[in-house]
C-alpha cells in the first residue's frame, strides 16, 4: 500500500485524518486584491481566530491563461485576465508571507495555477501542495507536482469519480501523501447543491482523509461535514467583506472562523458512539427515572391496584416504572405507608 493510499495525512507535523480534530483552512485566496499589507492582516487574523493552516493563491498570469476578455460572470463583471493580474503577489512577497506564517504558528498553504508558481512554490520549501477544482483534472500539472514528492490536497470541485480517479491514480503513482476536498463550484454555492452525502462516498471510494472546500453562506455546512467525516475543512476568509474582491462576499469574517474553530472541533467530539446507557448518567438516572411508590396507606393483604399505587421520582426505589404492570393484582406483604417505594419483600407473589 503506498504512502498516498491511507485514513490519514500529515501536513507540517499536525495529523489530518477521521480520529483527528478537523483541520480549519482558512483560504484568502485573492482577497488580498494584490496587497502584501492585506495578506499580512489575514494571517494575523486567521492564526487569532484559531486556525490551522492560511492559504493563499500563487498567480503568474502570463503563465496561467491566455490574454482573453472573459468575465468570470458568476463571479464578477471584470475580465478574468484583470482579476488575477491585479490580485498577483511577487515571488519575494509570497517568501516572506510563508516566513511570517511561520513566526505566526500558522501553516501556509498555497495553490499554483501554472507550472511556474509550482516550480516557485517548490523553490520556497513549502511543506505542501493544494491542487484547486479548476486544476483536479488537468493531469500535466498534477504530475508536475508530485514529481516534487511533497503532499498533495486535491479538491475536486466540478469532476465526478472517474475523473477524480485519475488524479489520484496519477499521484499514487509518485507515491506522495494526498487528501482528497469534496467541493461544489458555485459561488456562492446554495445549500441544496453542496450534497455533503459525497464526503461518505469519496471516502469510500477512495479510501483516502477527505474534507470539505465550502462556498455556500456561512459555517453550517461545515459543521455537518464533520458529523459525516470530514477531516478538514476549507472556507475562503476575510478580514472584512466590506473589503473589495470577487470572492469576498462568499468568505467568512474573523468572528465566524473562530466559530467554525470551535464548533467543529465540538461535533468532531460528538459524533460517533453507540445507543447505550453511560455509567456517567447514573447520577441523573437515580433522580429522574421514576419507581413504583404507594400514594395512598395500603394494609397488609390489600391488592394493589391503579388506585393504591402508582409511578414517581425518583428512580433509586428497587422497583422501577417499567415494571407497574408486575406488582398490579398482587397483595401487600405488610402495612404500607403513603409515599414508599415498594421493594420486592414487601409483596407476596413476587416474581422478578
Amino acid at each position: 500500500m503506498s504512502r498516498g493510499f491511507a485514513d490519514e495525512f500529515e501536513l507540517s507535523g499536525r495529523k489530518i485524518g477521521f480520529v483527528h480534530r478537523p483541520f480549519v483552512i482558512a483560504e484568502v485566496g485573492i482577497n488580498h486584491e494584490g496587497s502584501y499589507d492585506k495578506a499580512i492582516e489575514c494571517v494575523d487574523a486567521a492564526a487569532e481566530a484559531g486556525a490551522d493552516c492560511v492559504k493563499f493563491q500563487s498567480h503568474i498570469t502570463e503563465a496561467e491563461m491566455i490574454p482573453v476578455d472573459m468575465k468570470p460572470g458568476q463571479i464578477s463583471d471584470e475580465p478574468l485576465w484583470d482579476i488575477i493580474k491585479r490580485c498577483e503577489l511577487t515571488e519575494e512577497q509570497e517568501h516572506r508571507i510563508r516566513d511570517y506564517c511561520r513566526k505566526k504558528g500558522i501553516i501556509y498553504l498555497c495553490t499554483p495555477f501554472s507550472r511556474e508558481a509550482a516550480d516557485r512554490l517548490d523553490a520556497m520549501g513549502v511543506d505542501a501542495f493544494k491542487i484547486g477544482s479548476g486544476e483536479c483534472n488537468n493531469l500535466p500539472l498534477i504530475e508536475h507536482v508530485a514529481r516534487f514528492g511533497k503532499p498533495i490536497i486535491l479538491s475536486t470541485g466540478m469532476n465526478d469519480l472517474s475523473s477524480i480517479r485519475e488524479s489520484v491514480e496519477a499521484i499514487q503513482r509518485y507515491d506522495v501523501p494526498l487528501m482528497l476536498m469534496h467541493c461544489t463550484s458555485m459561488y456562492p454555492t446554495p445549500y441544496d447543491k453542496v450534497r455533503l452525502g459525497a464526503i461518505p462516498e469519496l471516502i469510500e471510494e477512495f479510501s483516502l482523509p477527505v474534507g470539505l472546500s465550502d462556498h455556500s453562506i456561512g459555517i453550517y455546512t461545515c459543521l455537518g461535514a464533520v458529523a459525516l467525516g470530514a477531516c478538514a475543512l476549507e472556507k475562503h476568509f476575510t478580514v472584512s467583506r466590506d473589503w473589495p474582491g470577487p470572492d469576498v462576499p462568499i468568505s467568512v469574517e474573523p468572528d465566524e472562523l473562530e466559530d467554525l474553530v470551535k464548533g467543529s472541533a465540538a461535533v468532531f467530539e460528538a459524533r460517533g458512539g453507540q445507543k447505550d446507557i453511560l455509567p456517567e448518567e447514573q447520577p441523573v438516572i437515580d433522580f429522574a427515572y421514576a419507581s413504583v411508590v404507594s400514594i395512598k396507606p395500603i394494609k397488609s393483604g390489600e391488592e394493589f391496584t391503579l388506585q393504591n399505587v402508582w409511578v414517581m421520582r425518583p428512580g433509586n426505589g428497587a422497583i422501577l416504572a417499567r415494571d407497574l404492570q408486575k406488582v398490579l393484582g398482587l397483595r401487600a406483604g405488610r402495612d404500607l405507608d403513603k409515599h414508599v417505594q415498594l421493594n420486592p419483600h414487601d409483596i407476596d407473589g413476587w416474581q422478578a
